[in-house]
């Protein structure tokens, strides 16, 4: 724009230039014919006014051509920097391919570990098998929690999210969250203590909430506690003395002994330096630290709070944040009580490639009173479905020969579909939103994610059960 600009003003003066030019002709020739001028004088006169004019066009034609480069060049940048954009599109869309894959890669593992793990807890353990059982869910639990927050990073750090408000015990959510932890400090040889204050006389925490990412928070703050701490302890204090109407007000401190954190260093985290040198000399020091602070900043930003610190070299440091959150007198849970199922009476078509996770969600469904019928892919589940009488569908969405979408179709086009409307549930490990919305279009009824919530599997057995289990 300012190019184009500056050579239309350029035209402009020429063209002032040349009409004052053919005015002065006009002039000089009026003279001479007048004998006002005599012809060495006005040769003189014109001899000028040319080179004048041989001077201005130069001029003019310089900046034109000038003008003309520039205007290549910023067209040959502009192609440029198109074909890096469709580059960082192609690398973007093979990397979100990436997350997809790596987290079937990984969730699917996961089921395996957490189903057998809870198979193990319900076997004839002592204390301390109990007690290293316990420490081994909690584990797996919070790698599939980072998982998360690793494969929503991209969505959180363009704030395309939304806070998943509902009514949860914070505290209970948060103990179990600070077992894992109490293990991990044991392991770096570090004391680790939690604590809750409140006023309640129950002591308990019901507010409405994002629970998960108040927690995806804590992890972030208290792995770069454990990580930045040689001796000492980690302490963690969850603060909800304050209340204002229906409002709790509740405070989350993080307190380590670890090396601290020098003024400059501080600065770079609250945003008070510009400094580049003094940002890269942050991020090498200190790699791994600042991309999980990041969003744990910005997630409290988001729930209308500010992540604050205070810190001393050498001694320690605490992070922290309040948040003011709405009060529930009771937790209404999503998925409601369950009724147990009487044995040997629901019949459950199950669609699953992987035998260990078969094994797995055969354990989850008898003990919930279900007979289980294996099918490796979506052919054996549609033959299966044909011959034998099923009360629900547990239905794999990525299988080989054919996935779970074709099978829910073809199904879907059966006369005894027609006259059952047998519930098809999708189980995947790969629990994208755009999976999910393909699952629906699909016609499928749920979407159970892998590792599978036992409280979900339940929910849903009744639910779609329900039927079958009044009649009994």
């Amino acid at each position: 724009m300012g190019f184009s600009s500056k050579f239309n003003r350029n035209k402009r003066t020429l063209s002032y230039f040349v009409l004052f030019s053919i005015a002065i002709i006009f002039v000089i020739a009026y003279c001479y014919i007048e004998s006002i001028l005599n012809i060495e004088v006005t040769a003189l006169i014109l001899f000028v006014l040319s080179i004048s004019q041989i001077f201005v066009l130069q001029f003019f034609l310089k900046n034109q051509l000038k003008n003309k480069i520039i205007a290549k060049s910023q067209k040959l940048r502009i192609d440029e920097l198109n074909k890096s954009l469709d580059k960082s599109n192609k690398i973007f869309e093979h990397k979100s391919i990436n997350l997809i894959n790596m987290s079937y890669e990984v969730r699917t593992p996961l089921n395996t570990i957490l189903g057998m793990l809870k198979m193990l807890s319900e076997s004839d353990l002592d204390q301390d098998q109990i007690l290293k059982v316990e420490i081994a869910e909690y584990s797996s639990k919070h790698l599939l929690q980072f998982f998360n927050l690793v494969i929503n990073n991209e969505e959180i750090k363009k704030n395309e999210f939304e806070l998943n408000k509902k009514a949860v015990d914070l505290k209970s959510d948060l103990v179990n969250l600070f077992k894992v932890f109490e293990y991990q400090a044991w392991e770096h040889n570090l004391d680790f203590e939690y604590e809750f204050l409140s006023e309640n006389k129950n002591n308990r925490f019901m507010v409405l909430a994002d629970s998960e990412r108040i927690q995806l928070i804590l992890i972030n703050l208290v792995n770069n506690a454990i990580k930045f701490t040689d001796s000492g302890k980690i302490s963690i204090i969850i603060d909800q003395t304050i209340e204002i109407n229906d409002d709790q007000i509740i405070t989350f401190y993080v307190k380590d002994t670890g090396m601290g954190m020098k003024p400059e260093e501080i600065k770079y985290f609250l945003g008070n330096t510009k400094n580049k040198n003094d940002k890269n000399k942050f991020i090498n020091e200190y790699k791994g630290w600042g991309v999980g602070l990041s969003i744990s900043y910005y997630l409290v930003e988001n729930m209308g709070g500010e992540l604050k610190l205070e810190s001393k070299e050498r001694e320690g440091t605490t992070f922290y944040f309040t948040l003011q959150l709405k009060k529930t007198l009771n937790i209404k849970n999503e998925i409601p009580d369950f009724i147990p199922i009487p044995l040997n009476k629901i019949n459950v078509l199950v669609a699953e490639d992987n035998r260990m996770n078969q094994k797995v969600i055969q354990f989850l469904l008898e003990r919930n009173g279900a007979q289980c019928t294996f099918a490796k892919n979506g052919v054996e589940a549609i033959d299966l479905y044909n011959v034998l009488d099923f009360d629900i569908i547990f239905m794999d969405i990525y299988m080989p020969d054919m996935d779970g979408y074709e099978a829910t179709k073809q199904i879907k086009e059966t006369k005894k579909y027609a006259e059952n409307k047998t519930p098809i549930i999708a189980v995947s490990a790969s629990a994208f939103e755009e999976d999910i919305i393909k699952a629906k279009k699909a016609g499928i009824n749920e979407f159970l994610a892998k590792p599978i919530d036992v409280d979900k599997l339940k929910y849903i057995l009744q639910v779609y059960t329900e039927v079958d289990v009044a009649k009994q």
